[in-house]
């Protein structure tokens, strides 16, 4: 390792010219031959003994301030007598000083060398300074520096040795071996690519179920859930219906003798073989948080054939990975079967909307604001929105779908996983808050909410109009917008618990914090074909975690629990959850039903996913959270709880409504 002999400067302004008089006193108490000087320099007067050591085989020259060297101001100095001067210098300059700081240099040079010998470093880059130094400041400020200067010294090569040691521990190239079943099996790739509405997905679940065995990766929940159901209902050749298991985060529902699974693309199964995987929304690969989850299941799937369901603009990245991972690919671009066009105009007023419509607002407000307005109408409306369970969101979808609901209103959590007969979508506004501000929606986004439109098979043709002429004109030119294709490099890797205990092992750091920063900077990375990334909410989680008392396993573990630290009631549950963890106490719940009665519609919320998170947490860790069932038993009793809510917030306003009509009667 290379070293920087840096020294510290002198001072360039000093003035060391004492004057007449203290020339005079200088060589009248012949401070020379003890090794002494009086100093003016940087607004103090003050003594400088000067000597040497010998310690463990060194010998160094030192000129230092003692502890009590510095005498006075220059301005008070100047109005002490020669006597009074002469007096203070002999009470400083005794023999004792003179060997107590002799004592101290040989004691902080020993030190030095100690730890240069354990660092590996040349003891004199950090003592040479110690003659060389043109300073007032008193020896054991001096000391305290160089230490400063060796600890960083040692931090900066632990640095660069530990980083070393990362980067020849962990080859990102060789990610698609750490698959051992995939890696080994013969696989062919066979990509579905189409806009939303052009059956895709309904074509590979139908191989799906002609299969085996196999299984369905969503990107959420409700779309497993679906899956599952769709499946189930499928009769084999026998006459026997399929065996289907549901595994999620947060649900196992698991078949006996099952030969499919309907799960969550996070949950993905890399060891038991299957004939046939289904990976939905393939262009999820280009997702700033989740995309790793994506690669992983390209990667890993251990199936004989790999269905790659997703937008057109993901055909690049498919093409880039199958040739990486040496497997033949079929590439089937389908189109719409419906088509779908702009409104001529937008549609301005309330009551211009009409049975069929979906309603789209960016923010749970928002969609119960917009719910209110059109149920004052006297419309029936279906809610949908992002912080509502799969449970709810399709019970809400199903009033839609058996017309109990005239209009659906909802977040763009409409635009993935719910079949809905929608004939129009409307935007209330093409901004939408991005975490840090409001911008504008990407066309990828807006395409995929619009072809929630023109459901095939249920109307003949599908429309998007914006509320207002601004939201309208925005739309219509995202329409026409070319979609940018999903990066076919950088695919993002997460890190697996076996790769942050594999650097653990190389530098023995366990600081959940550092780990997550060398596998981000420092593994190796040859040709950037994969590349390491991490999301801020696991590095910030880290850092608190960091303070208590668990194992990185733990750690690692409780970075990923699927709950929002930034709703004050789920941070404190999950940061509970963590303590209780670090003091290896069993964290059991206990049923609370009638509290669902005392909360607001964002509280009963807020609980069903904190129940929900539990038993995410309890699957991986059930000696400490035993209570699944349980949680799993809450979150649907909250999950109907907000379904009834929603109900009746919606009647209570359209009969708001009915008394208005007939006051006015």
């Amino acid at each position: 390792m290379s070293q920087h002999h840096s020294r510290y400067p002198a001072n360039d302004a000093a003035d060391t010219n004492l004057g007449d008089d203290d020339a005079f006193l200088e060589h009248d108490l012949k401070l020379s031959q003890r090794g002494v000087e009086l100093v003016k320099m940087e607004g103090r007067v003050f003594l400088r003994f000067s000597g040497a050591v010998r310690a463990d085989g060194l010998h160094v020259d030192y000129r230092l301030v003692p502890a009590r060297g510095v005498l006075a101001k220059p301005s008070k100095w100047r109005k002490m007598d020669l006597g009074a001067r002469r007096e203070l210098i002999e009470e400083r300059a005794t023999r004792d000083a003179i060997d107590d700081l002799n004592q101290d240099v040989e004691e902080f040079v020993r030190d030095i060398a100690d730890r240069c010998e354990d660092a590996g470093f040349d003891p004199m880059l950090f003592l040479h300074v110690l003659e060389e130094l043109e300073t007032s400041e008193p020896a054991e400020y001096v000391f305290e520096r160089i230490r400063q200067r060796l600890d960083h010294a040692v931090e900066r090569d632990q640095e660069e040795r530990h980083a070393a040691r990362t980067k020849e521990s962990i080859n990102l190239a060789e990610y698609p071996q750490s698959f051992e079943v995939a890696s080994k099996m013969a696989r062919r790739f066979i990509a579905l690519l189409g806009p939303t509405n052009s059956g895709k997905t309904h074509r590979a679940m139908e191989h799906l179920a002609q299969a085996e065995s196999g299984v369905y990766l969503a990107p959420l929940r409700l779309l497993a859930l679906e899956n599952y159901e769709r499946l189930q209902g499928v009769v084999r050749e026998d006459g026997e219906p399929l065996a289907v298991s549901l595994v999620t985060g947060e649900e196992r529902r698991l078949a006996e003798n099952a030969t499919h699974v309907a799960s969550t693309v996070e949950m993905l199964d890399t060891r038991t073989k299957v004939e046939v995987a289904v990976i939905d929304e393939i262009q999820m690969l280009a997702d700033r948080d989740r995309g790793a989850a994506w690669t992983a299941a390209v990667c890993g799937a251990p199936a004989s054939v790999v269905y790659l369901v997703g937008a057109p603009e993901a055909r690049r990245a498919i093409e880039a990975l199958a040739e990486r991972l040496e497997c033949p690919l079929e590439v089937h671009v389908l189109k719409r079967k419906a088509p779908l066009s702009m409104e001529p105009g937008a549609v301005r007023k309330i009551r211009n909307l009409k049975r069929g419509d979906a309603v789209i607002a960016f923010s749970r407000r928002d969609v119960l604001m917009w719910r209110d307005m059109i149920t004052e109408t006297g419309l029936s409306v279906a809610t949908v929105y992002g912080n509502l369970s799969p449970e709810v969101r399709r019970a809400q979808a199903e009033r839609f779908r058996e017309g109990q609901a005239d209009i659906v209103v909802g977040t763009d959590a409409l635009a993935m996983g719910l079949n809905m007969p929608i004939q129009r979508i409307v935007m209330t506004t093409a901004v939408k808050y991005n975490g840090v501000e409001e911008e504008e929606i990407s066309a990828a986004l807006a395409k995929q909410i619009a072809g929630r439109a023109g459901r095939y098979g249920v109307h003949e043709e599908g429309f998007v109009a914006g509320y207002d002429d601004d939201t309208h004109d925005i739309m219509r030119s995202l329409m026409k917008e070319k979609i940018p294709p999903v990066p076919a490099t950088g695919f993002a890797v997460a890190p697996s618990l076996e790769q942050l205990h594999r650097i653990a092992s190389v530098t023995g750091e366990t600081s959940l914090v550092k780990l997550l920063r060398r596998f981000v900077h420092n593994i190796d990375v040859p040709d950037g074909f994969f590349y390491p990334r991490i999301t801020e909410e696991q590095n910030e989680r880290a850092e608190w975690l960091d303070t208590l008392d668990l194992s990185v396993a733990e750690k690692f573990t409780m970075s990923l629990v699927p709950i929002s630290t930034r709703v004050p009631t789920l941070e404190s549950a999950w940061s509970h959850w963590a303590q209780s963890l670090a003091k290896k106490k069993i964290c059991k719940l206990q049923p609370h039903p009638q509290e669902l009665f005392w909360q607001n519609l964002q509280e009963v919320e807020d609980t069903c996913r904190m129940y929900s998170a539990y038993a995410w947490l309890g699957y991986r860790m059930p000696e400490f959270f035993p209570s699944i069932e349980l949680a799993q038993q809450l979150a649907r009793e909250a999950s109907e709880r907000v379904d009834s809510l929603l109900q009746q917030q919606n009647a209570a306003a359209r009969k708001r409504q009915s008394k208005k009509e007939r006051g006015r009667w």
